[in-house]
């Protein structure tokens, strides 16, 4: 049975989020197996900021922090970090750049082995750029018409625009209505918020996704932005 799956708004390590963390993670055994493949472009400071938070998320929650340290196609693969995801009870990708992301891990062997081991009962979740890669497309969230790339495809009609209540303060609804296009669900997701769900137990139906946090995450149609009271339904490639 597939582990549980959290796609988040913001907040990834830190404290505010770590009730989301803690359920990816329960029940399962007590490896937090961290990427931060999405910072690799910004640098070395970049990736020791996330590695460090990373430390004491997992040990906030009694875990041990496994870091994969991939940077470049090549690095993902690398069969040595094949043992140390397959461990995980819960493997996160953090934030950066989602196309990167996508990109760097797509079609290889760090990429099978995160899969492989969340279909294996492994909670799995992305924050900001995990989030958005984790979808079947990636958003170009600051200029929407201008296309996007293909995603990771988890959750394959998902197009994620994270930190949404920041962006959209200077960005109109109607500025996101090229994304809504048929066979997609656009979703919004503030900061400090996840969309999270769970295997419903039965092949065939679709996963029942609700907001866990401190604001809201919505569906964006073309008549604007609906929020997320209640489950919505997202298939999701288990």
């Amino acid at each position: 049975m597939p582990g549980r799956l959290a796609l988040v708004g913001s907040g990834e390590y830190l404290p505010v989020m770590q009730p989301v963390e803690a359920w990816l993670l329960a029940d399962r055994p007590r490896v937090y197996v961290q990427l931060a493949t999405a910072a690799a472009p910004e640098g070395q400071g970049s990736l020791d900021h996330w590695h460090s938070l990373g430390r004491a998320a997992a040990e906030r929650l009694d875990a041990e922090q496994v870091v994969v340290d991939v940077r470049t196609r090549d690095d993902a693969q690398d069969a040595r970090w094949v043992p140390m995801i397959e461990r995980a009870g819960l493997v996160y990708l953090s934030g950066g750049n989602p196309t990167f992301l996508a990109s760097t891990l797509r079609d290889t062997v760090v990429w099978e082995a995160i899969v492989r081991t969340w279909r294996g009962g492994a909670g799995l979740g992305g924050c900001s750029a995990g989030a958005m890669a984790m979808g079947g497309y990636v958003p170009n969230f600051r200029h929407p018409r201008s296309g996007g790339a293909d995603g990771l495809g988890i959750v394959p009609q998902a197009r994620v625009l994270p930190h949404f209540d920041r962006y959209t303060r200077w960005m109109p609804d109607m500025a996101l209505r090229p994304l809504v296009t048929e066979g997609a669900t656009v979703l919004g997701i503030d900061e400090e918020t996840a969309l999270v769900a769970q295997d419903p137990g039965s092949t065939g139906i679709p996963w029942e996704w609700s907001v866990m946090g401190e604001q809201s995450a919505y569906l964006i149609t073309h008549e604007g932005r609906e929020r997320i009271d209640s489950p919505i339904a997202l298939d999701v490639n288990a």
